[in-house]
């Protein structure tokens, strides 16, 4: 016959020999990581203007198949951000004929596309009208 011995806690593992106040030390820390990465995960970082600029001639070019030439109006609103982009609508022989257009985009924050349009048509050529008096 063998006499064992049973018993319900380990010999020399760290958890017996923690005092109950550095668990609860442990615990916490471990507790507020955890928190801290999830508040990192959940908050979204706002693009940079050059990454909505990016964003936005990529979105009007696979949206309308034209790509954008240039940007000439740019901002910051409530709402998000708005642009106006010059793009190529039509190339003609000399490229001084081709036919360009102005679309003003829309942006929310994040930079996600929500609206554009077609606010002018022109010959690469011609200037705009000089107006007396601003008008």
């Amino acid at each position: 016959m063998s006499n064992t011995k049973n018993t319900e806690e380990p010999h020399g593992s760290q958890e017996t020999q923690k005092s109950p106040r550095s668990r609860q030390t442990t615990e916490t820390a471990e507790n507020t990581e955890t928190t801290e990465t999830t508040e990192k995960n959940t908050t979204t970082k706002r693009p940079s203007p050059m990454e909505v600029l990016r964003q936005a001639r990529g979105q009007l070019a696979e949206l309308t198949g034209m790509e954008a030439e240039s940007v000439s109006s740019f901002e910051q609103t409530e709402e998000g951000w708005a642009l106006e982009i010059e793009v190529l609508e039509l190339e003609r022989v000399p490229d001084t004929m081709s036919l360009m257009a102005s679309y003003q985009v829309e942006l929310d924050p994040d930079g996600q596309l929500t609206g554009y349009r077609r606010v002018r048509r022109y010959e690469r050529g011609r200037a705009d009208a000089h107006r007396p008096g601003g008008r």
